[in-house]
């Protein structure tokens, strides 16, 4: 088994994923300079193709199968991106399927990826998966999460200290003054929504400041700009910041505050979650916890082709990424 993946490799070239990736599908689009430093990186690292060295298991397709909870969601097409990179290196297509949040969708297409029989699969769980991914296991498909959940056991994860990020979160708008602050949560059926809540929780109370919790019906703009609409209506919670469970959902607060004539951030200062690719580009740019989403994506995949070239000599990693505060003009 070797531990080397394509994102070592393009680190040690000094280049992106989806360079090393045209250098083995696309090398004419590079430049020959380039193409010669990821080819030195790569022997100097060893780093073999899991699937040009080796075939697939028989009776595995040549596909995995990738579940997101939302597509619309700017952090998960960063992370398809990731994705299908490390993919196409190992000459791999990849099945794309889009939850919406939805139980019932989620359990159809782990269905679909097994009676397809492909050869792993890359998950954001929206519900309970304990049973698909027992399902999974006896058909001897290898999955990793996209969540930590420690209940979750016998697979690979990839995640974000969520925790750490939801203090850096409430930490931020304390240090701006704030003292009230509403948290926005998504759905508390997603590991990841606790998590992000508990250190903010844990935040506010060591700073001493006051926090109220309403959770959205969902991770999406819509349901943000319902709840905070409905608050604004009834004023029953007063708030002087809004920490949004994602950006998607901060974006939809923003509209409902400025429907009410609040104006950000001289009323209320908002951040959000995932700094996704144009939060810097909105007026005013909006601050986020930034998580690196297509890093995320390729360590999935990497974690994945491991688990399938080499299944006897494989071993179970949950690999962490460490959040990062981005301030902008919105606090």
């Amino acid at each position: 088994m070797s531990d080397v993946g394509i994102s070592d490799v393009a680190a040690r070239a000094g280049v992106s994923v989806g360079t090393v990736s045209n250098f083995f599908n696309r090398p004419e689009v590079l430049a020959t300079q380039t193409a010669e430093r990821v080819r030195q990186a790569v022997n100097e690292l060893g780093y073999v193709r899991n699937f040009a060295a080796r075939d697939l298991r028989r009776g595995r397709a040549r596909s995995i199968g990738l579940l997101v909870l939302d597509i619309g969601n700017p952090f998960f097409t960063e992370f398809v991106a990731g994705v299908e990179q490390v993919a196409n290196v190992a000459g791999l297509a990849v099945i794309l399927g889009n939850t919406k949040e939805n139980v019932a969708k989620e359990s159809s297409y782990l269905e679909l990826f097994q009676e397809q029989r492909v050869a792993g699969v890359i998950l954001s769980p929206t519900g309970d998966v304990a049973d698909h991914l027992a399902a999974l296991q006896r058909q001897q498909i290898p999955c990793v999460l996209l969540d930590d959940s420690p209940e979750l056991t016998g697979v690979c994860s990839v995640s974000v200290d969520d925790r750490a990020g939801g203090k850096l979160a409430i930490e931020h708008l304390v240090d701006t003054g704030r003292r009230r602050i509403l948290l926005l949560d998504g759905p508390s059926r997603i590991h990841q929504t606790r998590a992000r809540r508990q250190g903010a929780i844990d935040a506010a109370a060591r700073a001493g400041v006051h926090l109220t919790v309403r959770e959205a019906q969902a991770f999406a703009s819509s349901a943000a700009h319902e709840t905070i609409d409905a608050i604004l209506q009834s004023r029953e919670v007063v708030f002087d910041a809004i920490f949004a469970a994602n950006d998607i959902m901060a974006l939809g607060a923003m509209k409902a505050l400025q429907e009410h004539g609040l104006a950000v951030p001289r009323d209320v200062s908002v951040i959000g979650y995932d700094d996704i690719s144009y939060a810097s580009a909105l007026s005013p740019a909006l601050s986020s916890v930034s998580q690196p989403s297509e890093l995320m994506g390729s360590k999935a995949t990497e974690l994945l082709l491991d688990e399938v070239g080499s299944p006897a000599e494989h071993r179970h990693q949950r690999a962490t990424f460490t959040p990062e505060l981005r301030s902008r003009q919105t606090t």
